[in-house]
């Protein structure tokens, strides 16, 4: 049985750049720790746009050009990119399909116990991608880390864990309010 720990687009652009916040600033230093802790298998996805971004549907509803391929603010986070071990998941929509298909297939070669979500946004990207890795391996436990996520907002991160928690998603570190 693995554990698997996926880091949601920890990129310059969602941290300090184009849609940074504060509290995605803040958790840095938790998802660094998180990962060198952590004793299965870790992935990283990375938001990826094109140059062509203010032309397409996120582009038109988030007006903000924000991790175009090959720029300072689509690179993951430097103190994190050095821990990474394998390849990134480009993703070019909130949740990963290729991420899905890429669990499923792990979990064909050795069982798959529990996969951990960290990362940004939680009201929108972590969220997604927790969704979809739900759909795509029911079975194994599905972890969302609050402690090391940030939405947009403090309060769109807090609605997101509760989205995700009715959706049988664990909730870690985070205190959901009542």
């Amino acid at each position: 049985m693995q554990d698997i720990l996926v880091v949601v687009d920890m990129q310059n652009d969602f941290i300090d750049g184009a849609l940074g916040t504060k509290e995605a600033e803040a958790i840095v230093p938790k998802v660094e720790e998180k990962i060198k802790n952590f004793s299965g298998k870790v992935l990283f996805t990375r938001d990826t746009h094109e140059d062509n971004y203010m032309e397409t549907q996120e582009g038109r509803n988030l007006p903000v050009p924000h991790c175009i391929r090959n720029t300072r603010g689509w690179e993951i986070r430097e103190e994190l990119e050095a821990l990474r071990k394998e390849e990134p998941v480009d993703k070019v929509t909130f949740g990963s399909v290729d991420l899905g298909m890429r669990l499923k297939a792990l979990n064909e070669e050795e069982a798959v116990q529990s996969i951990t979500l960290a990362g940004l946004c939680t009201d929108i990207c972590v969220i997604s991608n927790a969704m979809v890795l739900k759909a795509f391996l029911p079975e194994p436990q599905i972890i969302v880390d609050a402690a090391c996520c940030a939405g947009v907002t403090p309060d769109s991160h807090q609605r997101a864990l509760e989205a995700m928690k009715a959706c049988q998603i664990q909730i870690e570190n985070g205190e959901l309010q009542e």
